[in-house]
């Protein structure tokens, strides 16, 4: 997994985590109902349980995705995510309200994207990051990338760089143990 040389330092200033949807927390596939509805989004169990395990531990979880969908409200509620911003292919208005609402600054968000929708907050985050099959042009913004695909993994291998730098990783671990109230995969 490639990580750029001043992402750790970028990584231990982070406390919130904004997330794509399609590519990022799915593998990007778009699945249609006979009736034109999106019929289902596979999302990865581990990536959930990081971004609920994390939140426990101070990290806030946002979405800002392109396309609109109630299974994407749904698994925002599952997973405790109160800051869900649909239907913005241009994603700045909702990143200015994500800052106005946590009152973080820039060097405090981290992005996860992985397709050229997601290059002008990435250009503007203290961490930009990468899935592992993300296109060419947000591989070279990512501070990190990771080695998994988009809806396999690469949610949780970010955070947990984020949380191990920060010193948190057995902290996420003890409280799973002892506080799993509210986790979810």
């Amino acid at each position: 997994m490639p990580i750029r040389e001043n992402a750790i330092a970028r990584a231990k200033q982070i406390k919130c985590v904004i997330l794509d949807v399609d590519g990022v927390l799915t593998d990007g596939g778009i699945y249609v109902a006979p009736d034109g509805s999106e019929l289902y989004k596979p999302f990865f169990a581990r990536d959930g349980l990081a971004i609920t395990l994390a939140h426990k531990v101070g990290i806030v979880p946002a979405i800002i995705t392109g396309r609109a969908s109630s299974i994407v409200e749904n698994r925002a509620r599952e997973l405790h995510i109160e800051l869900v911003y649909q239907g913005k292919l241009d994603k700045r208005d909702a990143y200015a309200d994500i800052k106005a609402k946590t009152g973080l600054s820039d060097e405090e968000i981290a992005y996860i994207g992985d397709d050229i929708v997601d290059l002008p907050i990435m250009r503007m985050v203290g961490l930009p990051c990468a899935v592992g099959d993300a296109v060419p042009e947000v591989k070279e913004v990512a501070q990190i990338i990771a080695s998994a695909s988009g809806g396999r993994g690469a949610v949780r291998e970010i955070y947990e760089i984020i949380l191990k730098t920060q010193g948190l990783w057995d902290r996420v671990l003890t409280v799973f143990q002892t506080d799993s109230d509210g986790a979810a995969q």
